[in-house]
């Protein structure tokens, strides 16, 4: 990642990134995280199981909406 974030910082990005209505364009906004690094970030602060779960549902939903993550 391009910078250090806080703990909080780490805490807001997990949760824009889980929810189904903030786009990776959002966060790259508001804490300057491409959407590689979204997913390194996701994958070493979430338990295995939880990130492929989520990887799935951005692929599976994102294949549905045009601007979705």
């Amino acid at each position: 990642m391009s910078q250090e974030l806080t703990e909080a910082e780490i805490s807001d990005v997990i949760q824009m990134a889980l929810s189904d209505h903030v786009s990776f364009t959002d966060i790259k906004n508001q804490y300057g995280l491409a959407e590689k690094n979204v997913k390194a970030l996701m994958k070493s602060n979430l338990k295995t199981g939880s990130y492929k779960a989520w990887r799935k549902r951005v692929r599976n939903f994102g294949s549905r909406r045009e601007y979705y993550k």
